[in-house]
């Protein structure tokens, strides 16, 4: 064989193009912590987000580039608790679930248990997710995904704080929050996941192009308030589209 035509072996340096979005990406969920520590919540919001940005392109990147690996799998998902686990528990517990000390001891536990229970069910959520990889129809997640939650939580804060809202005030809607989308990860609620099943699943049609346009014109307008509805709408829909199928007597969808 001419050893012109044999395949040279893919340099090792190109599998750190998709962890160096991971580890942005791990990068923004801890600036987020040191952030909400120094009262700076829009900007641990805006990280928070700026993370869930990276966390979409590592794995598109790692594919286009067919440089998928068992590490990277890992890596992703130990930054996604970083990220999308602690980051926003800690936002919300600073900005408002720390708040709830001032109504004795008792209640004042409740908002670091509240921000525990938030960092220990995304835990559980990955670690699922993981567990189920090539088990479980891509069109679909089980459970809401730990990066939607994170945007439910601090595009909360975010839209509160910018109207001029101060977490104290708002202490225990803040923890009711918290609790919601702390559960909605562990639950059993299919949420689509915009992800096809096919050989074209990285194709986007022309209507979810436009309707994609669309959101981002509307983010740029008003960036807190239309991430917090987008939020409430997707966190919603897995509950909504369960009580649909129970009220036409759907049979059961498989767990998995």
């Amino acid at each position: 064989m001419d050893p012109s035509h044999i395949p040279r072996p893919r340099g090792r340096g190109i599998y750190l193009l998709p962890n160096l979005f991971t580890t942005g990406g791990m990068f923004a969920g801890f600036y987020a912590i040191i952030a909400a520590t120094q009262g700076h919540y829009e900007n641990a919001c805006i990280a928070v987000f700026i993370a869930a940005i990276l966390d979409g392109l590592d794995g598109r990147v790692a594919r286009l580039t067919n440089t998928q690996s068992e590490f990277g799998v890992q890596y992703d998902s130990l930054a996604d608790l970083i990220s999308f686990g602690l980051a926003p528990a800690l936002v919300m517990y600073h900005w408002a679930l720390s708040s709830t000390r001032l109504d004795g001891v008792v209640p004042g536990k409740l908002g670091w248990i509240a921000a525990f229970l938030y960092a220990a069910c995304a835990a559980i959520r990955l670690a699922r997710f993981n567990s189920q990889v090539g088990q479980v129809d891509k069109r679909w997640f089980i459970g809401l995904a730990s990066p939607a939650s994170a945007g439910l939580v601090v595009s909360f804060v975010w839209t509160c704080h910018d109207n001029g809202f101060s977490g104290e005030e708002l202490r225990y809607i803040a923890l009711g929050v918290t609790v919601a989308a702390a559960l909605l990860m562990v639950s059993r609620f299919r949420y689509f996941s915009f992800k096809g099943g096919g050989p074209r699943s990285d194709r986007m049609p022309f209507l979810v192009g436009v309707v994609v346009l669309a959101v981002l014109v509307a983010v740029a307008i008003d960036p807190p308030s239309v991430l917090l509805s987008i939020g409430v709408l997707y966190a919603l829909s897995g509950p909504v589209r369960a009580l649909w199928r129970r009220m036409r007597r759907l049979p059961p969808e498989p767990a998995t």
